[in-house]
């Protein structure tokens, strides 16, 4: 590693009105190094790596590149200073080839030459180990091609600097081994990676030094070498934490819902889902796996009530009344009150579930308020009901009548996910509900979840980390390509085994 700092920041501050998202921050990035961003939600990771990739501009401080202090006003400022960023939700153009999104936005005076262009990509591709086919057009690619395409479109520009946000969020374990090994030969050619990542087990593995902030201030900078889980979280947190998810045997478990050949198809006619079956228990974890857009969203949706389903039936078995009920024959609201119940956190959290514009109290009164008699709501029982999820799951907010979209992504998810559990349900499935929180508040969840199962809940969940699909679910189902390829026992299986059937859409042994 070379001791020459590629990226040096002194006494950065930005505030956005009231609140401080970054707080005198100083760090700096070596050469030839990849060096990890941690710290809780809220505490200023993506404000700081928005300032050095020229999204927002420093109230105070300095920033270097190379030694030489320089202003960073846009992106473009930061591809001329070698700085390029790549965001967790890629900024493709699909009907263009990989070729024609490297070079979209470059401005040459000249006309490209296409052969010329996809020349010089193959040479990047082969110097650090990508696997791409620069004629290849972006709706035809797996989420990895696409990622290669962001990647490869900064080295393009030259950038000595690459920040890279959530990485591996939807890769497999397969896919996310081979990105370590570009990123290692990149930092081997003199690059200054930054990562900002959630997953421990990935800092612990990939990075050289890591950095942690809280509450917008730098906290500090360790060697890797010398770090474990419990010490990284720590100083993220500020406490001692425990991080274990205490999996319990089910108990008491009965079918609670049975899915039989379900398909389901878009508007343009393609099956999104094709002949899925399977039965959830009360009483336990069901994970689902699966690379991103494999049919997670649109079978959570088609049990909820929020999809037009094609063939099959949704059977759910009611513990109040002892009967069997299709849910295809309900309405998403009769769904809801019989205790199935859908937390999903999508790409766009205000989307779906809450209204930004909303207060926490009257988020919480979505789901009550057709409950009120008369023309006057109740706000006392809402009220609570924010108050304890703010304060069991550390909500970072000003109060409880604070606007949602004013909280930061993890906060806004901390309120959805806390809501939905809050309501008691027979059936609770959490899509994603970690995606974007820091490891101590994605543990509370898990806790959270494991409590929904003893009390015989039918607890169905999506997530994007094997590790913790392993770890906290009792059976795990793998969709690949809108279609089943297996479902294992979580406790004897593994991510090799999970990586493959991710990949596998037909021929896999199914083990009930």
């Amino acid at each position: 590693m070379n001791s020459t700092p590629a990226i040096e920041l002194k006494n950065i501050t930005k505030t956005f009105g009231s609140v401080v998202a970054n707080k005198n921050v100083c760090l700096e990035v070596r050469k030839g190094e990849i060096l990890s961003i941690l710290g809780e939600n809220g505490s200023g990771k993506t404000t700081l790596m928005n300032m050095i990739s020229g999204i927002y501009f420093p109230d105070e401080g300095q920033i270097f590149v190379d030694g030489k202090e320089v202003v960073i006003r846009s992106p473009r400022d930061a591809f001329d200073h070698k700085i390029g960023m790549i965001h967790q939700h890629f900024k493709l153009v699909d009907v263009f080839s990989a070729a024609e999104n490297i070079i979209l936005g470059l401005d040459d005076e000249k006309k490209f030459d296409i052969k010329e262009v996809e020349k010089k990509v193959a040479e990047i591709t082969e110097r650090y180990g990508f696997s791409l086919d620069p004629a290849k057009k972006i709706y035809e690619m797996a989420v990895s091609e696409k990622q290669t395409v962001e990647i490869i479109r900064v080295l393009y520009r030259e950038a000595d600097i690459l920040i890279l946000d959530e990485p591996t969020a939807v890769l497999t374990p397969q896919e996310a081994k081979k990105l370590f090994a570009v990123l290692r030969r990149m930092r081997d050619d003199g690059k200054a990676i930054i990562i900002i990542t959630h997953k421990l087990h990935e800092v612990l593995s990939l990075s050289d030094r890591v950095t942690v902030l809280r509450k917008g201030e730098y906290i500090g900078t360790v060697n890797t070498s010398e770090a474990d889980e419990k010490s990284l979280t720590e100083m993220m947190v500020g406490k001692k934490v425990e991080l274990n998810i205490e999996r319990d045997e089910p108990k008491n478990i009965s079918p609670r819902l049975v899915v039989e050949n379900v398909n389901c198809v878009n508007r343009e006619g393609v099956n999104l889902l094709n002949d899925v079956s399977f039965t959830a228990y009360s009483g336990e974890i069901l994970g689902i796996a699966g690379i991103a857009g494999s049919g997670q969203r649109e079978l959570l949706e088609s049990i909820a009530g929020l999809q037009k389903l094609y063939g099959g039936k949704i059977i759910y078995n009611n513990p109040k009344t002892g009967k069997s009920e299709d849910l295809r024959d309900k309405t998403p609201q009769q769904i809801r009150e019989l205790g199935v119940r859908l937390s999903f956190v999508p790409e766009d959290r205000l989307g779906m579930g809450l209204v930004g514009n909303m207060d926490i109290v009257d988020n919480m009164m979505l789901r009550s308020y057709r409950k009120g008699k008369g023309i006057f709501l109740h706000r006392t029982g809402p009220k609570n009901l924010a108050e304890e999820i703010i304060k069991q799951l550390e909500v970072v907010t000003p109060g409880a009548s604070t606007p949602v979209r004013r909280l930061s992504g993890g906060n806004v998810q901390k309120v959805l996910v806390g809501r939905e559990i809050a309501s008691s349900p027979k059936v609770l499935m959490a899509a994603y509900p970690v995606r974007g929180l820091d490891i101590n508040s994605a543990y509370t969840i898990y806790n959270l979840l494991n409590e929904q199962k003893r009390k015989g809940t039918a607890v169905i969940f999506v997530g994007e980390d094997l590790d913790v699909l392993l770890e906290l679910c009792d059976r795990i189902v793998v969709l690949c390509a809108g279609s089943i390829s297996g479902i294992v026992d979580a406790r004897t299986t593994t991510k090799e085994e999970i990586g493959i059937l991710m990949t596998k859409s037909k021929g896999a042994e199914i083990n009930e």
